[in-house]
């Protein structure tokens, strides 16, 4: 499906044309990390190690480059107060809450659905 480019930069979006700009966002939302971190701050602003701790077995590079990411796409906003040691949090903008509700029904999917999809690769392998 198609719409119309509202930015005039080209005539239409279209995921599956090799120049489209969705293509960058589809690969920054199909992340495993950004998907996950764009579910943690779901519930409110986090600083940087409790949303490291939430997803269990980040490294502080990885969140820190998928955070930069997802600040360069305007789908979260990263808030430094003046404290001493620096207190820094992460929110979800306008535009990453509306992101949030496709991916919660994403994970929701997964959640509900991998003893399927283990059973189904189990029962493959078996066939083999």
């Amino acid at each position: 499906m198609t719409t119309r480019c509202q930015t005039g930069v080209h005539s239409d979006h279209d995921v599956y044309a090799a120049q489209c700009p969705c293509r960058a966002m589809l690969d920054l939302l199909a992340n495993k990390w950004s998907a996950l971190a764009i579910g943690a701050l779901e519930d409110g602003p986090l600083r940087f190690g409790e949303l490291q701790r939430r997803l269990q077995r980040v490294s502080p590079k990885v969140l820190t480059q998928t955070l930069r990411r997802l600040e360069e796409s305007d789908l979260v906003v990263r808030t430094v107060y003046p404290a001493v040691p620096l207190h820094v949090e992460y929110a979800l903008t306008t535009l990453g809450r509306s992101a949030a509700v496709p991916l919660r029904q994403l994970r929701t999917w997964v959640e509900d659905n991998i003893d399927n999809v283990t059973a189904a690769q189990c029962e493959s392998k078996v066939r083999g």
